[in-house]
């Protein structure tokens, strides 16, 4: 990685110096306008509205348009005495908790990497952060404009978020969203199995681009000069659900079919209960047909014992008379 800006954070009296590095990339397949015959680049002109004559770098400027077709013309100069436009500090305005921050206000996202003489401030502003469950947040001059952003910790590296300014964000204004509307509590109960039976652990390492991946094989079967192979239709996007209730229950069936999952229905309930009922009783008649079996061979035992005993008996008293 390049690192895209030098400086220093400062918080109090402690100063870290720091480089700044994308944390994100796009990812996307860019092309090249061309000549659809020839194969050959498209290239702009930068011409005058006025005259009609090409316009080069150094003689345009910024125009800041009033309205009404009146313009006011903006160079270099006034924008050299501007503040923070040269600024190398990433100054610490205030620690606030994590959760304060909604995320609709992040932007884009840096990895901060200190110099070998700040390694040990670098660490202390990160556990601090770490152990206190805060983001720092900080404004910053990037590429000729201030911003407000946060510092935050990310797998042991300091993380610098720039977000948007509070009048940046446009107001959710949906007239439909004025009428009074509510669920019922067997549908909230509903909606919330689904969600249940929905529920895992987020792991973005999951999930791809299946649409860039798409194009990929389209440019490389350009390339090998072979057909390319049309993908598979995706299916239609259901209708409108009319039963919202139905439509609830089945997608949790659905949900939990797809995890290997299945909701006993109740038939299915009573078969079950009937069949321990019956494994139960069939347990018990095993049970009670063993028993006289086995009294009856003790009572056999018994009586052979008392047979025996009378037959020894005789044969000692004979042994006596002989003698």
């Amino acid at each position: 990685m390049r690192a895209i800006w030098k400086g220093a954070v400062s918080f109090g009296l402690v100063s870290i110096a720091v480089r700044l590095y994308s944390a994100t990339e796009e990812k996307d397949i860019r092309f090249h306008q061309v000549h659809r015959d020839d194969g050959g680049r498209i290239k702009y002109k930068r011409v005058c509205s006025i005259d009609g004559e090409e316009v080069s770098y150094d003689d345009i400027a910024k125009g800041y348009d009033l309205g009404g077709g009146e313009l006011v013309i903006l160079t270099d100069d006034d924008f050299a005495d501007l503040p923070l436009t040269t600024s190398r500090a990433i100054e610490v305005l205030e620690f606030v908790p994590a959760e304060q921050v909604d995320p609709i206000l992040y932007n884009k996202a840096y990895y901060l990497e200190p110099d070998k003489t700040a390694a040990k401030p670098y660490a202390l502003l990160r556990d601090a952060l770490t152990n206190t469950e805060r983001v720092a947040i900080v404004k910053v001059a990037l590429r000729q404009r201030e911003q407000l952003a946060t510092l935050r910790v990310r797998e042991d590296v300091l993380v610098l978020n720039t977000m948007l300014w509070p009048d940046e964000i446009r107001a959710a204004k949906f007239d439909i969203l004025d009428e009074d509307v509510s669920a019922r509590p067997a549908e909230l109960a509903m909606a919330g199995s689904l969600i249940e039976s929905m529920a895992a652990d987020f792991d973005p390492a999951t999930y791809t681009d299946n649409y860039r991946e798409a194009l990929q094989e389209v440019i490389e079967a350009k390339v090998a000069g072979r057909e390319v192979v049309q993908p598979e239709e995706t299916e239609e996007a259901p209708a409108a659900a009319v039963d919202l209730m139905a439509a609830l229950r089945a997608s949790v069936e659905r949900a939990k079919a797809a995890r290997g999952e299945s909701e006993p229905t109740k038939t299915t309930a009573k078969k079950a209960t009937t069949a321990k009922k019956a494994a139960a009783a069939t347990n018990d008649d095993d049970v009670a047909e063993a028993t006289p079996i086995k009294r009856t061979a003790a009572k056999k035992t018994t009586t052979a014992a008392k047979k025996a005993t009378p037959a020894k008996k005789t044969t000692a008293t004979k042994a006596r008379k002989s003698a």
